[in-house]
């Protein structure tokens, strides 16, 4: 145990091992502030479908040779959020089948335009990195990490500052419509936030595993709570502490960083399933 301990406290000494920490709490944080209405709503595979799109914004920013695909990522994401939100109210094509086709789309597009244009020797290594996450975590510079911590403010900020809207159109969309408020802009609000989400969570966990960070610690948390409030905040819990012991674990073990904290929130969902039927079973 003490042997642990000081290969912890001596990789704390290292900047880059910082920066991956501070940026994977601030990243699950984020995650799982929305990941209780998105359950809610049924509308949880949004953000597999986004991550997809994400992947085939960056496979684009990746041919153009934009050494910043940043900016790319997060417009392209952003607008189709609003597309699938907008897309999702339409009788003709429900939700679940927009998102399944621009999700099927932007991974087809992507993988096609890195193998067309890319010039890259190593093409499997690089679709492997970006869709299950890589050390990319690991090779933070001080730019990317303001740059997390400035979205993460705003997208605490948003949360907390819209919280009531954001809890009644989570509950009753044509009620809070009733009683006067925008549900069209808190949707769109909340489709723009799960969109910032999801870019910053593409160089932790990977694309293909951004889900499993907004949905699981919500999951998790409703086995044992009720309220929305409390749901909530044992979500961002968590979705913190397992993010950590994640990343610690694939720091001192050398194992895939976004698989770790997956694991580990998986984990968390089977205890807190244990602990949500004993709970039951006391009341009844």
């Amino acid at each position: 145990m003490s042997g642990v301990l000081d290969k912890i406290v001596l990789y704390w000494q290292f900047p880059f091992v910082r920066y991956a920490l501070v940026v994977g709490v601030l990243i699950a944080l984020c995650s799982s502030l929305l990941g209780v209405t998105l359950v809610l709503k049924r509308f949880s595979f949004i953000g597999d479908g986004l991550s997809h799109v994400a992947f085939g914004a960056m496979a684009a920013a990746s041919v153009m040779g934009l050494s910043d695909d940043m900016p790319v990522v997060l417009a392209v994401t952003v607008l189709c959020a609003v597309f699938l939100l907008r897309t999702g109210q339409n009788a003709t094509i429900r939700g679940d089948a927009a998102v399944a086709m621009v999700s099927v789309g932007s991974l087809a597009l992507g993988y096609l335009m890195m193998n067309v244009f890319s010039t890259s020797s190593n093409l499997s290594g690089d679709v492997c990195t970006t869709l299950f996450g890589s050390t990319s975590i690991l090779t933070l510079t001080p730019g990317d990490v303001w740059l997390c911590v400035v979205l993460s403010v705003a997208v605490a900020a948003v949360f907390i500052f819209f919280y009531h809207k954001i809890f009644a159109v989570t509950f009753d969309e044509d009620f809070a419509r009733a009683t006067g408020a925008k549900a069209d802009v808190y949707n769109l609000i909340i489709a723009v936030v799960v969109a910032v989400v999801i870019v910053l969570a593409m160089n932790l966990v990977g694309s293909l595993l951004i889900s499993a960070l907004v949905i699981f610690p919500a999951l998790s948390a409703m086995r044992v709570f009720r309220s929305f409030l409390s749901v909530t905040i044992c979500s961002v819990c968590l979705s913190v502490a397992c993010a950590l012991l994640g990343l610690t674990t694939a720091i001192l073990a050398g194992t895939p960083v976004g698989s770790t904290i997956v694991a580990a929130d998986m984990a968390a969902f089977g205890v807190f399933f244990v602990l949500g039927k004993v709970k039951g079973g006391t009341k009844g």
